[in-house]
This record gives C-alpha cells, sequence and structure tokens, in this order.
C-alpha cells in the first residue's frame, strides 16, 4: 500500500493514528485566550507543555466557503476556484451561490486519502459546504444541519441522530457547532477514521465578543472534546477559516459603507454592479455584510476613475483591479469583479439599505471579509517538527503539518 499521496503539487504522508482536522468557523484568536484566562479551557491552556501553538494566515476574501476548500485541497481559490460564498457567474450571467461542486476546480485531499485506501469522514455544520468538502470522497460525510436526513446511502452512515443522543439543532444556534462535535466522538469510537475533518458555524462568534460568558462557554465546550479526542489517541489540529471583528462605531452602530447607493449617486445606475460573496443562506446574524467586495463595471473607460472615487471613500481600506487583487490575493481572474474592495477593521461593505436585513440583528454587528480577519490559529497536539522557521504559515497548511511536521 502507498505510503503517501500527492494532491495539487503537494505530498502528504498518510497517518498512522487517527487525525481530526478542526475548523473551527470565525474563531478570533482572541477567543482562546479570554476563554484560557477564565479557566474555561484548562486542555487548551494545558496543551503547550506537550503540543504546538502557531498562528497563520487565512486566505482572502476572509470568507467560509474559500476558506475550508482551501483547508481541504491544501492550496489558494486560484488553485481551487471557490473565491466567495456567491459570485457573478459570468457565463449563466447570473448571481449564484458557490455551493454546487460543480464550481470546484482541484481535487480534495480527503477524497485522494480514500482512494489510497484510508477511512475518512467529513462533518459540517452548515449543508452548504457538504457538498462542496465532501466532492468524489467515498466515505462519511454529512451535516448537522441535515442530520435528520443522513442515509447510508447518500452519506456514508445512518442514524447518526440517535447515535449522537442530541436532538436536531437549529442552524441559528451553538447546538449546531455541538452536534458537530458530538458527531465526531462517536464516529472516533465506532468507526475510529484515519482522517476526519470538523468544521463548526460561526453563530457564536457573529454575536458575541471574546471574553463574554457565552463565547467563553461555547469554547469551554469545544475543550471538552478536544480532550476527549486527545485522549483517545487521536492527532488533534485546529485552525479556523477566518477572524472576526466587531463592525460598528464606539456606540455600537454599524459602519456600513453602501457601495452601490455611492455609485449610483456618482455615476447613474447600471454603471456599477457591486456583488458581496459574504452572501450565502444564512443570513441573519450578518445581514450579507463583510468587509470585502468586488464590483463588476458596465464602461471599462470608467476604471480609473471608479478607482479613485472609491479609494477616497472613509471605511474603505484598499481598491484593487482584477489584475491586482488576483496575484495578491491568489484569486480565480475570471470569478472577481473589475475591481475588488476591503474595507477597514471596523467597516462592512454594502450594496444599499435596502438590499440588507438587519432586523436579525440583536447585537451589534460582528463580522468578517477583510484583512484584519486573516491572523488565525494552527493548534497541534503534538509537537512540530521540521518545518522551515522562515516559512509563512496559512490555514490551509493545516493537513501538510498534521500528516508530514509532527512528532509521533
Amino acid at each position: 500500500m502507498t505510503k503517501q499521496i500527492s494532491v495539487n503539487s503537494r505530498s502528504y504522508r498518510l497517518p498512522s493514528v487517527p487525525t481530526i482536522i478542526v475548523c473551527i468557523d470565525g474563531s478570533e484568536q482572541e477567543y482562546i485566550n479570554q476563554a484560557i484566562q477564565a479557566g474555561k479551557t484548562p486542555f487548551l491552556a494545558e496543551l503547550p507543555t506537550f503540543g504546538s501553538v502557531l498562528t497563520g494566515d487565512c486566505v482572502l476574501p476572509s470568507f467560509t466557503n474559500p476558506n475550508n476548500l482551501s483547508i481541504v485541497t491544501g492550496a489558494p481559490p486560484s488553485v481551487h476556484g471557490i473565491c466567495g460564498n456567491f459570485f457573478y457567474d459570468q457565463e449563466a450571467k447570473q448571481e449564484v451561490l458557490m455551493n454546487d461542486a460543480k464550481y470546484l476546480r482541484a481535487p480534495t485531499i480527503f477524497a485522494e486519502l480514500a482512494r489510497a485506501g484510508q477511512r475518512v469522514a467529513v462533518v459540517t455544520a452548515k449543508d452548504k459546504l457538504r457538498s462542496l468538502l465532501g466532492h468524489q470522497l467515498k466515505g462519511i460525510r454529512f451535516s448537522a444541519e441535515h442530520a435528520d436526513q443522513v442515509t447510508l446511502e447518500e452519506n456514508g452512515i445512518e442514524n447518526i441522530l440517535e447515535r449522537v443522543g442530541m436532538p436536531l439543532p437549529s442552524v441559528y444556534s451553538a447546538e449546531l457547532s455541538e452536534f458537530v462535535f458530538a458527531a465526531g466522538l462517536s464516529l472516533l469510537t465506532k468507526e475510529r477514521p484515519d482522517v476526519m475533518y470538523l468544521s463548526t458555524t460561526d453563530y457564536v462568534q457573529h454575536k458575541y465578543a471574546p471574553g463574554t460568558p457565552q463565547a467563553n462557554d461555547f469554547y469551554a465546550m469545544m475543550d471538552g472534546y478536544f480532550k476527549r479526542y486527545h485522549d483517545a489517541g487521536a492527532v488533534l489540529a485546529i485552525t479556523a477559516d477566518h477572524g472576526m471583528n466587531a463592525k460598528t462605531d464606539s456606540i455600537g452602530r454599524p459602519n456600513i459603507v453602501f457601495l452601490q447607493d455611492l455609485l449610483d449617486v456618482k455615476y447613474g445606475a447600471q454603471v456599477a454592479r457591486v456583488l458581496l460573496p459574504i452572501t450565502d443562506p444564512y443570513v441573519k446574524h450578518h445581514g450579507s455584510l463583510g468587509s470585502y467586495a468586488t464590483i463588476y463595471l458596465n464602461d471599462g473607460d470608467r476604471l480609473c476613475d471608479v478607482t479613485n472615487f472609491l479609494k477616497g471613500i472613509e471605511g474603505v481600506e484598499t481598491v484593487l483591479t482584477r489584475s491586482e487583487a488576483s496575484e495578491r490575493f491568489e484569486l480565480p481572474k475570471d470569478r472577481i469583479g473589475d475591481l475588488v474592495l476591503i474595507g477597514e477593521r471596523l467597516t462592512v461593505l454594502g450594496s444599499t439599505p435596502d438590499n440588507h436585513d438587519l432586523s436579525g440583528l440583536t447585537v451589534p454587528l460582528r463580522s468578517h471579509g477583510g484583512v484584519s480577519e486573516q491572523r488565525v490559529p494552527l493548534i497541534f497536539n503534538r509537537k512540530v517538527v521540521d518545518l522551515d522557521p522562515a516559512r509563512r504559515l496559512r490555514n490551509f497548511d493545516i493537513i501538510d503539518i498534521a500528516l508530514n511536521h509532527l512528532s509521533q
């Protein structure tokens, strides 16, 4: 049997013990620091004595789909093609969700591990990621959101609700992520996959800042499962798809730049189309507002003028052309607009007020998407070895480090 596989120009050793990759959605590093300081996460507090605590950068835009797919392919969006939760399909000439595996341009590490004879399981919180992460995977693949619909034929497992012993959780709840960890423990105990990927939801991080009781309790829940995975002998590798920041002024009001409104007033309607790649089916906690936007121009001759206009808007941190953004952020040129905008740390980018329903926000707006949310944790319950200290670490290095650079 082969001892390693090659995927997207990178090599990976096959695991000798069960290896669990965890992607904590929206895990700004301060969440862990505050939970440790509050005494809520004893396992993570002790981990540096026997494991490794590193940091790295996620890919931009710092959204869920691009980063989860980067993690599971070991490559940036320029390789796998998923550059947002939502994009403008120029062939179909319509705005569409990037949930369909037909948009994926590269194989996943998990599918190739399964082809090499490894037992693989992928458990996501939201179903929007299941088809992408489980693309061509012969193994277990299901979401907590649709755990009541799991079948052996479609998902590689059945009766998961009964096995986990939890009711079907709401998609807008901390319990959705807890179900992922409980399901992972059940799989580790019974099926004992060689490799397992657990991906959560950022519902808690969108609502609660680091150090709040709700956030600390959420990390305490995860800490308990991490310890049980560790005690069961698994290699544990933890990262995040992106960080999270408050997007408000000093009294808690949302800081929003409505780009479509500004462009329409300046140039007239139909000159520019603003597209917000944070958009997904679950908008109650962020109202489709993030710190990254793309703009399509109907008149290419206006590119320089529009660029200069946008650079002068308060709250806009960076304006890049398609070529500049593709090179700097490793994005597929054919799936981004003529311009890419990054918002400042406390600012989100919107289209028009009518296009954003903020009625579901019961707390001050917290969101992500920009460079401000790029730093994420890389945590392992083993010592990292033979890693170039000059190497720029990325969240999509997590599987490489877990399989190739941990002490036995």
